[in-house]
């Protein structure tokens, strides 16, 4: 690997951490509004990665550690805690606690599209080359090269993980927003569902891999606008 490859992974990686841990931190802070106390009392209701970290110790690190120095792709996962009884109990709550995750993510993604137009009127930042890592480029060697970097990848990835954790499939968060969308009685059925069919959430998970490449690039091309308008 180049240096150049080694520093891109390395802030590949914090912009993971960072935005896994968001994710996590809204659906226990979340669940914790909708009476749900599970994950809070395991501290995850934090932005501090930690307690994330030992949860999923191999998603978290291993795996897109592992990801990095192969130059496989970073591939990686988090998970915050709850109880499946209340989620019976109070279907629509359940369903919030789902949306909360996604939602944090393109929240990053806003920010870091706002701190890109900001950067861009400024004249700190000009165009890069119009990848997912590259939106905005800066003079070569300054921190702003870096902060270019930083907010690129920002943005690209946390469309991509709200995008794919919005998918429709179980164990992913867009099977429990679905609950949002239809009665109480069949939401609660959704619930019911992922409880009795968890042994087949890899399924879900394998379903996802293979839509992500389909809906992701229409929709980071679409959110480009965002930053860098026509």
């Amino acid at each position: 690997m180049t240096p150049d490859q080694i520093a891109l992974g390395f802030v590949q990686y914090v912009v993971f951490l960072l935005s896994t841990t968001c994710h996590e931190a809204a659906h226990a802070f979340a669940a914790q509004i909708g009476g749900d106390l599970t994950a809070a009392e395991s501290g995850q209701v934090s932005l501090n990665p930690l307690p994330h970290i030992r949860r999923e110790p191999f998603g978290m690190v291993v795996m897109p550690l592992l990801g990095w120095l192969s130059q496989s792709g970073l591939i990686g996962w988090a998970s915050a805690p709850y109880d499946p009884l209340w989620a019976m109990r109070y279907p629509k709550r359940a369903a919030w606690m789902s949306l909360a995750g996604p939602a944090a993510n393109f929240s990053l993604s806003l920010l870091a599209a706002l701190a890109i137009r900001i950067g861009l009127m400024a004249g700190v930042f000009s165009y890069g080359d119009i990848s997912p890592y590259h939106l905005v480029s800066a003079p070569q060697g300054s921190a702003a090269e870096g902060f270019a970097i930083v907010l690129s990848v920002m943005f690209s990835l946390n469309i991509l993980l709200g995008i794919f954790n919005l998918l429709p499939f179980p164990p992913l968060d867009g099977f429990g927003v679905l609950g949002l969308f239809i009665t109480p009685d069949w939401a609660r059925k959704l619930q019911e569902w992922r409880v009795e069919y968890r042994s087949f959430t890899f399924l879900g998970l394998v379903l996802g891999w293979r839509l992500i490449d389909y809906v992701y690039g229409p929709v980071w091309n679409a959110a480009l606008t965002l930053v860098l308008p026509k």
